[in-house]
């Protein structure tokens, strides 16, 4: 099974986040009931991989009609903003 790449990634205050790419190998999504970047980490340090595109590892947002298995189905998601918290925008209510 493939990952879904992280498209984009607005959370620039992250750690992960070097010019709206995500560079964590891979991101967990999902608290619920919001579908939060739980890898987001505001730091002012830099971290992951500069040569690697993030892909989500894990998904636990059982509700979202790209979720099987907690594993995302998606071809690829994007990180903004819902509330001042890094969300999932890709997200979607099945």
């Amino acid at each position: 099974m493939k990952m879904p790449v992280v498209n984009s990634c607005e959370a620039e205050a992250c750690a992960y986040n070097t010019d709206s790419t995500c560079r964590a190998l891979a991101i967990t999504v999902g608290n619920q009931p919001s579908a939060y970047c739980d890898t987001f980490l505001p730091i002012q340090a830099k971290g992951g991989d500069p040569s690697a595109v993030g892909h989500v590892g894990a998904c636990k947002m059982a509700n979202c009609r790209h979720n099987v298995q907690f594993e995302c189905q998606a071809p690829a998601i994007n990180i903004g903003f819902d509330a001042n918290q890094a969300d999932c925008l890709t997200y979607a209510p099945a």
